[in-house]
């Protein structure tokens, strides 16, 4: 979506001498992009099937240690 309105922006400002401003307007949005710390999607998604591994082999050592605890009362 952000590809495309670019796209549009870069269509119409080439012809122009507004092509600086856009330059400028991109340059800014660079900045502020990367204030924000974003992550892509691919970052994400890698994250997440971390965290869901380490979710199963917490529930597993919970698991285990209230085996253990049992066996020791």
């Amino acid at each position: 979506m952000l590809e495309d309105l670019q796209q549009r922006i870069a269509a119409l400002f080439s012809s122009s001498p507004a092509a600086d401003v856009q330059k400028n307007l991109k340059a800014l949005l660079m900045q502020q992009f990367a204030r924000l710390e974003l992550v892509t999607q691919e970052e994400f998604e890698l994250q997440r099937q971390v965290l869901a591994r380490t979710r199963e082999k917490l529930e597993a050592l919970e698991e285990r240690v209230a085996q253990l605890e049992a066996r020791g009362s």
